[in-house]
């Protein structure tokens, strides 16, 4: 039994943060020095002095006045937990952390944090607006790292954030960091994500519950994803997209960095083509993150068995992976006809190997495949 405990101290932080958030969100910009993160480096004195000092006394009385019953009772009713710095349950990625949380507000199962390590935890981030490719690549992702006992954590949004929790729950647990309290699906259109993560995986954020997002929470926010896993990913992101931040906060904790290689002529490929340029981690698929966190050819579980192909199938697939994209592209390159063609589309789409898209164009995912030859 995973014990949950948070003191009064820790609890109020997260109460203070909260109350502050229309204040914090007037002066937090992205200049060095007025960053969120680098903001909530402040104690509960300076940062009320430095954001709101008009009312500072009266912020900070408020939220003294809050009773360790009280506190608790807010969590009880909002169907919630929390854990703080002084705690066992507090993650160890976080604890070296200068602009650490205080405190964590979770939803879902707490027994997620007992004894995670950065080593046991991959963040996944990405472009909101995502291409059919990131998308694809950010699920398949999330599943396979899933399935090798790895946490995906990310934060819920559009786009890459979502694919990685959808592929995760597919295949193991997943964390979503979110910009508001806990109990709140943001976006609104992710409330059924939300729900199979707080049924299945953890939903964790620093503020309480009902504390709507502000702007600088979504930064702030990242510098725990970043903390959380030994490596930060980014599967899509253009030159300024905010993935990029949670990449720096995760390079000044030292964490490993690796990204998705992208067509040169993608905007949504800026970012991570960028970053494998500065030495970033070439991310292929699953087995490149365990290998470059845990060393070559090192699994944590045993990978899924994968059902072989017969060489109809295994022609059709190759054509794809050639680049014939369409039914009658794929007839042609491997001189099948239409109709088996198509047959044969349809059961690599059901068997994972391709998705297609909504005008009849087949891709490549990332599930291996083998052949009957081969065995």
């Amino acid at each position: 039994m995973v014990e949950l405990s948070a003191c009064p101290e820790c609890l109020r932080r997260s109460w203070l943060l909260a109350a502050l958030g229309p204040y914090v969100e007037r002066i937090a910009t992205g200049e060095v020095g007025s960053r969120s993160p680098e903001l909530l480096r402040l104690s509960n004195e300076d940062l009320v002095e430095a954001a709101a000092p008009k009312v500072a006394g009266q912020l900070l009385a408020r939220v003294e006045a809050l009773s360790e019953t009280r506190l608790n009772e807010e969590l009880l009713l909002a169907d919630c937990w929390a854990c703080c710095r002084h705690g066992q349950l507090y993650p160890q990625g976080l604890r070296d952390a200068e602009d650490a949380p205080w405190a964590l507000i979770g939803r879902g199962d707490p027994g997620l944090l007992d004894g995670l390590e950065p080593h046991g935890a991959v963040t996944i981030v990405g472009a909101r607006r995502a291409t059919s490719y990131g998308r694809e690549i950010s699920r398949e992702l999330g599943r396979e790292l899933a399935r090798a006992g790895m946490v995906v954590v990310s934060g819920m949004a559009f786009g890459i954030d979502g694919c990685a929790h959808r592929g995760a729950l597919d295949g193991g647990r997943t964390i979503a960091v979110l910009g508001c309290g806990p109990d709140i699906a943001y976006p609104a259109s992710h409330r059924g994500l939300w729900r199979q993560i707080s049924e299945s995986g953890v939903v964790l954020s620093e503020l309480p519950p009902g504390a709507p997002p502000w702007k600088w929470t979504f930064p702030a926010r990242n510098r725990i994803m970043a903390a959380l896993a030994g490596m930060t990913v980014v599967v899509e992101a253009a030159t300024r997209s905010g993935s990029l931040i949670t990449m720096d906060l995760a390079a000044d904790l030292g964490r490993d960095l690796g990204a998705v290689p992208g067509p040169v002529t993608s905007r949504a490929s800026a970012g991570p083509n960028a970053l494998l340029a500065s030495g970033a981690h070439v991310i292929r698929d699953a087995q490149d993150v365990l290998d470059a966190m845990l060393g070559p050819g090192r699994q944590l579980e045993s990978p899924v068995a994968v059902a072989p192909l017969d060489p109809e199938l295994q022609a059709v697939l190759s054509a794809v992976e050639a680049g014939e994209s369409t039914c009658d592209a794929v007839a042609t390159a491997t001189g099948l006809s239409g109709p088996v063609a198509a047959a044969a589309l349809s059961r690599l789409e059901l068997l994972g190997y391709l998705t297609c898209s909504s005008l009849g164009v087949y891709s490549r995912t990332l599930t291996p495949s083998v052949s009957r030859a081969s065995l």
